[in-house]
């Protein structure tokens, strides 16, 4: 995921934020754009779509990052879609998705929705791949978002405590909260009352999987069989792509317009922005940051701006000695000055966060984060004051070839300065290898992350960055953070009658949040996009994603 997890309520990455977690930047807006022209062009043609490498194979459950959340958007459509002002919309396969305590849900499903292997989308093809994803010897790296039904606990691995590996097998392959009804019909309980569940379902970790997933499930990842507008008739190469084609028996409104979609793995966004201005590429969702300004005037009305859901966050390793400290932790975030770096390598198109909750959702409260404001006096006397010691650098971790290089090293310029610390960049890792490193503890020193909401609540900003849940490979908290005070609050707000009626307890968590400063927020952030003159109708949705089914392919 540019971002992780993961691009929805766990609408979806890393929900990758997903995890979506991003590699070059965070899920998109309820403000989408187009680009430019007439989208007078035939149906028909092919189109190419620049994506970093993705973490893992296309398989939705294990998919919480924004690389392969991208293709997976083109290959599935979940239960349900959201619209452009982030409201729940069924147009997916859900019929309707209801409960009369919030606790146990009942979901009806469409009929005639088919895989693109004609295998029929049925109520057994959702059960079965959410207790393949739940259960953790299949190490899925969504697999967390599923952790609110009954059973789930007992789909875990029990856990040495000492050594983090796993000392046994489950108790349970499959969650007692699951029970088939028939074809089109099947219910879900919960372990507490959840009012945004059917938020939740559009995210990756609740899509279906065919029986060919589970007669082949490491084949299936290169060649995936979802349920979407597009289908893989190739296998995808890591390191150059896959050719999606139009699936001519799709059931969604949203039938693709083009017969394919070509998405190319670049190893470095700069190179993609140069074949996109040689015609040799259609689109990128996110420009380098050193070439708005001239894109802008170069690219006329194929330059598209994007209100976005994502936060950019430098993260604290709270596993390491010299950032267990929240003192430590708030003095880096004071000695950041947000907006000067946004000035000077974002030409002001990234805004300074204050929050943990970004403006685009119910909840956001201005200067809600009182460390996210410049202050080195301040930051110094707290570091003094932890015993922080200043003579030893620290490693400043980011991925590699995605634009991120510049501010980067502006943050740590400003650390030196500031502080009088000195730093190392760390930004030689493709997305891909920096993402798995995180989740095993081995990022050694302050980190990027970014995150865009997995659907549009306040709660999709804090259960998966800053519960125990998200801990691992299987979620998405790379801080390690864990405050018990935080997990009542979010089930508090999760068992309000109401998603509104849970704002106040969400709040309350992302105060406590905001004072143990696991992440320091840094941006909210606006896409960038360029598209070449073979395309038109080009939108990002609130996730970032391309909307590859609208695309035009111009005659």
């Amino acid at each position: 995921m540019k971002l992780s997890k993961r691009r929805s309520a766990l609408v979806a990455a890393g929900i990758s934020g997903a995890l979506l977690l991003s590699a070059c930047g965070g899920g998109g807006s309820d403000d989408s754009s187009s680009s430019g022209g007439s989208g007078a062009g035939a149906e028909g043609g092919t189109f190419s779509v620049y994506i970093g490498e993705p973490e893992n194979p296309l398989v939705p459950g294990n998919t919480a990052e924004s690389e392969g959340d991208q293709v997976i958007s083109s290959l599935w459509t979940g239960l349900v879609r959201y619209t452009e002002e982030g409201e729940v919309d069924y147009s997916g396969v859900a019929e309707s998705i209801e409960s009369e305590d919030n606790t146990t849900w009942t979901v009806t499903l469409k009929d005639g929705w088919t895989f693109h292997d004609g295998s029929p989308v049925d109520a057994e093809s959702f059960v079965n791949a959410w207790n393949y994803t739940a259960y953790s010897p299949n190490a899925q790296g969504a697999a967390s978002y599923l952790a609110r039904i009954q059973g789930y606990d007992d789909l875990q691995a029990p856990v040495d405590e000492a050594t983090g590996e796993a000392t046994g097998e489950p108790a349970a392959t499959e969650m007692s909260g699951l029970q088939v009804v028939d074809d089109q019909t099947f219910t879900v309980t919960l372990s507490s009352p959840f009012s945004n569940f059917p938020a939740i379902t559009g995210y990756n970790s609740f899509h279906p999987l065919p029986q060919a997933f589970f007669d082949d499930p490491e084949g299936f990842g290169t060649r995936p069989i979802g349920n979407g507008p597009f289908q893989a008739e190739e296998d995808f190469v890591p390191g150059q792509g896959v050719t999606l084609t139009r699936y001519d028996d799709y059931a969604g409104e949203d039938a693709a317009v083009a017969d394919s979609v070509e998405y190319v793995v670049y190893a470095d966004v700069n190179t993609a922005y140069t074949d996109v201005q040689a015609g040799n590429l259609d689109i990128v969702d996110v420009i380098p940051p050193d070439v708005i300004e001239s894109a802008e005037s170069e690219f006329g009305d194929r330059f598209i701006r994007t209100e976005s859901s994502q936060i950019t966050y430098i993260g604290f390793p709270t596993y390491d000695e010299r950032f267990a400290d929240p003192r430590v932790r708030q003095a880096f975030s004071m000695a950041i000055d947000r907006e000067a770096i946004s000035e000077a390598i974002f030409q002001g198109t990234r805004a300074p966060a204050d929050s943990f909750i970004p403006p685009v959702i119910d909840g956001y409260r201005e200067g809600s984060c009182t460390y996210c404001t410049l202050d080195a006096d301040q930051a110094n006397q707290l570091l003094e004051e932890a015993g922080f010691d200043k003579s030893q650098p620290v490693d400043l971790w980011f991925n590699a070839g995605a634009g991120h290089d510049a501010w980067m090293e502006a943050v740590g310029n400003q650390l030196r300065d500031n502080l009088g610390v000195e730093y190392t960049l760390q930004g030689n890792l493709e997305f891909a290898e920096y993402l798995p490193l995180a989740s095993s503890q081995g990022l050694t020193g302050p980190f990027r992350i970014g995150w865009s909401f997995d659907y549009p609540a306040a709660d999709s900003y804090l259960t998966p960055l800053f519960t125990q849940a998200a801990f691992g490979p299987a979620g998405s908290n790379y801080s390690f953070y864990s405050n018990p005070e935080v997990e009542e609050l979010l089930v508090a707000g999760d068992q309000a009658e109401s998603p509104e009626a849970g704002l106040e307890d969400y709040q309350a968590a992302e105060d406590i949040i905001a004072e143990d400063m696991p992440m320091a927020p840094m941006f909210f952030t606006e896409i960038q996009s360029v598209t070449s003159e073979n395309v038109s109708n080009v939108r990002l949705d609130l996730f970032q994603r391309i909307v590859t089914s609208e695309v035009t392919v111009n005659s």
